[in-house]
C-alpha cells in the first residue's frame, strides 16, 4: 500500500499558475501509475492527467495544454503544473496511485485507482 499527500493548491487569479505536488510514501512508486482527480459540488471526481509507470502521459480535454504531469521518481513524488488557469478549475484536486502491471497504461476512471490522497483546495478567481 501507498500514502498520498498533496499541496501546492491555493487561490490564484485566471491566467494564473500553480504547481501541485504529491508525496508517496510506503509501497514502491515506480509500480505505480499515478493520476490527478478533481471533484466540484455539482460533479463526481474528474479525471484530470495521468502518468504511466514509464512516464508516458493523458491528459483531458479540458485541460490538454495546459497542464502537464510529471513524476520524479528519485522523491517518490508526482507534480501537476497547472498553467492558464481558468475559473472552472476551481475544485478540489486529488492524487491518485494506481497498482497496474502495464508500464505504459493509464486509466482515466476513478474506480480504477487503488490509493488515494486527502486532496488539496485549487480556487480561480475571475
Amino acid at each position: 500500500q501507498v500514502q498520498l499527500v498533496e499541496s501546492g493548491g491555493g487561490l490564484v487569479q485566471a491566467g494564473g499558475s500553480l504547481r501541485l505536488s504529491c508525496a508517496a510514501s510506503g509501497g514502491t512508486f515506480t509500480s505505480y501509475a499515478m493520476g490527478w482527480f478533481r471533484q466540484t459540488a455539482g460533479k463526481g471526481r474528474e479525471f484530470v492527467a495521468g502518468i504511466s509507470r514509464r512516464g508516458g502521459s493523458l491528459y483531458a480535454d479540458s485541460v490538454k495544454g495546459r497542464f502537464t504531469i510529471s513524476r520524479d521518481n528519485t522523491e517518490n513524488t508526482v507534480y501537476l503544473q497547472m498553467n492558464s488557469l481558468k475559473p472552472e478549475d476551481t475544485a478540489l484536486y486529488y492524487c491518485a496511485a494506481d497498482r497496474t502491471y502495464d508500464n505504459n497504461y493509464v486509466h482515466t476512471r476513478y474506480g480504477e485507482y487503488d490509493y488515494w490522497g486527502q486532496g488539496t483546495h485549487v480556487s480561480v478567481s475571475s
